[in-house]
């Protein structure tokens, strides 16, 4: 590939998943690590380079937010009384709304996101790098981001290189739109009228995020008997002084998407986890019906043996390297006793990566993989937190399209999601968290 980025541009990198977006934004950052694979040509970057990536906890470094974000400054040597003033300039900026000294690790994705933000605009970088700075945010929190970075390149002196499937809302932020191909090179590059114009139906065929092209809905009948219910459902982090959800009843049932909404913070990833018994509540119960607990009726599913609660209750955590255990794909698959391994795999376009190690592919593949993961065991109930983060257009139409047969099949999906489309396409009904704390 080659491409030449002007000072002061503004870009959008398009392209399937899996086109190397998220690998071009670690070459310009000079962040590709020399035994990552073979590398020709060179890379020239004018200035200093910022960069956000698709996992906000790879960058996230003290035990205090103020701390995390003072680092970098630290590092470069700014003046001491400069510093303390550009943190909370910063955090102000992408609308985080903690003290300094509020701990990194009580933080949910979203606001984790929002730090790591804040740490790199502090820099005050001259190329700006980000990789989906979105993809874990509520609605809000997405319009403060995009907000904090229109003001950070308003002098024009910044340049800015984006990754962003919110394409619709990501098109104010830039001028210029450039489309990955995934054989190499580029496929399309011009004003976002453009290439949007030439080039639409062309790219939202080959998975590529085009605005205005239409998406499936994929309504189901009527639900099924209750699977799984919260009663009263509390839990608090060790030493934590809020509770991260509070008093939460929820029913389950089969045949049946069930979509948890609400902002970050709330408590949803913390639902997701108790839900599929990998978190004991602090108080209230989780409580499974006799067609779900089998011969364990009546012990709650936190209290299940790991492989038989991995049968029943598939999940997909919010970072899905968190749940990879070997170092390949079909490893991953065959190690959860999948009998359909082969199928899996094509269904989510993972079989060309079938011998590639988990932590090397991308966001978007890694979600895949994860979700496939889950489905090995076959289980009644899925929990998703996040599950078309990374995704393109053709994948993520083939992930509403796999789970809604799931549903249809009678199994029960509990799905945890920012993503409006999908809940559109695919929930059958929802539950919106508040604030807990």
């Amino acid at each position: 590939m080659d491409l030449r980025i002007e000072p002061g541009e503004r870009v959008l990198l398009l392209g399937p998943s899996g086109a190397g977006k998220s690998t071009l934004l670690a070459a310009l950052a000079g962040l590709l690590a020399e035994d990552s694979g073979e590398r020709e040509g060179s890379v020239v970057v004018g200035g200093r380079a910022g960069v956000l990536f698709q996992d906000p906890q790879t960058q996230l470094v003290m035990s205090r937010c103020g701390d995390d974000v003072a680092f970098g400054l630290e590092n470069l040597g700014v003046d001491p009384a400069e510093i303390w003033p550009r943190v909370d300039e910063a955090l102000r900026a992408v609308g985080f709304r903690y003290p300094r000294d509020h701990r990194t690790d009580a933080l949910s994705g979203g606001e984790q996101q929002r730090l790591a933000l804040a740490g790199v605009l502090a820099l005050r970088p001259s190329v700006l790098l980000l990789d989906e700075p979105t993809a874990n945010l509520d609605p809000a929190g997405g319009a403060a981001i995009r907000a904090a970075v229109a003001a950070a390149l308003a002098d024009r002196r910044t340049t800015l290189v984006l990754v962003e499937h919110r394409v619709a809302e990501a098109l104010p932020l830039v001028d210029r739109v450039v489309v990955l191909e995934p054989a190499g090179g580029v496929r399309a590059d011009g004003t976002p009228e453009k290439v949007f114009a030439e080039y639409g139906e062309q790219l939202a065929r080959a998975g590529v995020w085009v605005p205005g092209q239409p998406l499936p809905r994929r309504r189901g009948g009527r639900p099924g008997p209750q699977l799984l219910a919260g009663e009263g459902l509390t839990f608090r982090h060790p030493a934590a002084t809020h509770p991260a959800l509070s008093d939460m009843d929820i029913e389950v049932r089969a045949g049946e998407v069930l979509a948890v909404l609400g902002p970050n913070g709330s408590g949803k990833s913390t639902l997701a986890l108790l839900l599929g018994g990998l978190l004991a509540p602090t108080r209230g119960r989780v409580v499974a019906s006799p067609a779900l607990a089998g011969v364990d009726a009546g012990t709650p599913p936190h209290r299940w043996r790991p492989r038989v609660l991995a049968r029943r209750i598939g999940s997909v955590f919010q970072d899905p390297e968190h749940q990879f255990l070997t170092n390949s794909v079909r490893g991953e698959l065959t190690l959860g006793g999948a009998s359909d391994v082969d199928e899996l795999l094509s269904r989510l376009r993972l079989d060309k990566l079938a011998a590639a190690n988990p932590y090397t592919l991308s966001g978007g593949e890694q979600r895949r993989l994860s979700v496939a993961t889950a489905l090995a065991n076959a289980p009644q109930l899925l929990v998703l937190d996040e599950p078309t983060f990374g995704q393109d257009r053709r994948t993520w139409i083939e992930m509403v399209d796999l789970l809604a047969a799931l549903r249809d099949e009678g199994r029960a999906v509990v799905t945890v999601t920012h993503d409006p489309d999908f809940v559109a396409a695919l929930a059958d009904r929802s539950v919106t968290l508040g604030r807990s704390r």
